[in-house]
């Protein structure tokens, strides 16, 4: 019975989950879906999160890796991570209707570094290697990048003209550890350029916030999201920084039993690419096994919202092309 259940309580952190670059995103997809016969092809994930790429294909959307295993004719969709100057000259040198998704803040990302290159700077790159973001990032900028992920490769970056030198962000970091990666290559560069960290989006700003203020609360932390996402595993990150065992749930089969064992008060939140219902498919799961009082934790209001994909330049070239 469910009153023999021990009870928990569970606070939600807000804001949580999907984040305006990622919506725009998706419904960059299901409208190119809806408004053209053509077949839809997406390079890369959309967004970080098997669910959401799984439910696009359902409406028949394609994922591929490469602009390459797209065929003549096609629509070919960049996602909101952005890609570098080589493959969209790729695309746009063949027969495909061509729509950008990238998040309007990564592309106020590739801006910055590309001002800072047609100057004369060096740019260093904050983020991690071989992520999509940093991968377009790299090929948006030209001239001189060098890619540092931590405090360390700060400590020993070496440039060429030390007074020539700039830096830009990946937009999913740790606010925390950016902070202190900048402060080192401030000191070792004085005369180094950057934004400190206001290129990391107000999204993920907004949700380690979030976690740290349910942190001063709960004994454990969920973090709902794809292992695979960047501002998902920097929830956790954040969260073991606290003090408190964070567990990634990519589905509800991760959570576990012994995870809430013995707590009186756990939290939960999401990535900026994880659906709500993930969210609510956690609660689910407790559910069975507990007596659950919720509790939503705002930190801030989020009112930002991008305008969607323009379509006009996509549909405009496919009545062109019959």
């Amino acid at each position: 019975m469910i009153q023999d259940r021990p009870s928990l309580t569970v606070l939600l952190a807000a804001p949580r989950g999907f984040c305006a670059g990622v919506e725009r995103a998706i419904r960059a997809v299901e409208d190119a879906l809806q408004h053209t016969e053509r077949p839809v092809y997406v390079r890369h994930e959309i967004v970080h999160n098997g669910r959401v790429v799984n439910g696009l294909k359902r409406q028949g959307a394609v994922f591929v890796d490469h602009v390459e295993n797209i065929p003549d004719g096609a629509v070919a969709i960049f996602s909101a991570h952005g890609v570098s100057r080589a493959v969209e000259r790729q695309a746009r040198s063949r027969d495909l209707a061509v729509l950008d998704a990238t998040c309007p803040l990564v592309r106020r990302v590739h801006l910055e570094g590309q001002r800072h290159a047609q100057a004369g700077r060096a740019v260093v790159v904050i983020g991690h290697r071989g992520h999509a973001e940093v991968e377009g990032i790299i090929g948006r900028i030209g001239g001189t990048v060098h890619v540092i992920e931590c405090v360390e490769e700060a400590l020993e970056l070496v440039v060429g003209d030390p007074e020539r030198i700039a830096y830009v962000t990946q937009t999913t970091l740790s606010v925390d550890e950016t902070r202190e990666i900048i402060a080192v290559l401030k000191t070792r560069f004085p005369a180094i350029q950057g934004p400190d960290t206001r290129t990391i989006c107000y999204a993920t700003q907004n949700r380690q916030l979030a976690v740290r203020v349910i942190a001063k609360r709960a004994e454990r932390i969920i973090v709902c999201g794809a292992r695979n996402s960047s501002n998902t595993n920097r929830l956790c990150e954040v969260a073991e920084s606290e003090g408190r065992p964070a567990l990634l749930m990519q589905d509800p089969e991760d959570l576990t039993l012994s995870f809430i064992d013995g707590a009186a008060v756990i939290g939960i939140t999401a990535g900026a690419s994880a659906p709500e219902e993930l969210v609510q498919e956690a609660l689910a799961v407790l559910a069975q096994w507990r007596r659950l009082t919720v509790e939503e934790v705002r930190v801030t209001q989020e009112g930002a919202q991008f305008a969607p994909v323009d379509l006009s330049r996509l549909i405009a070239q496919l009545a062109k092309a019959s």
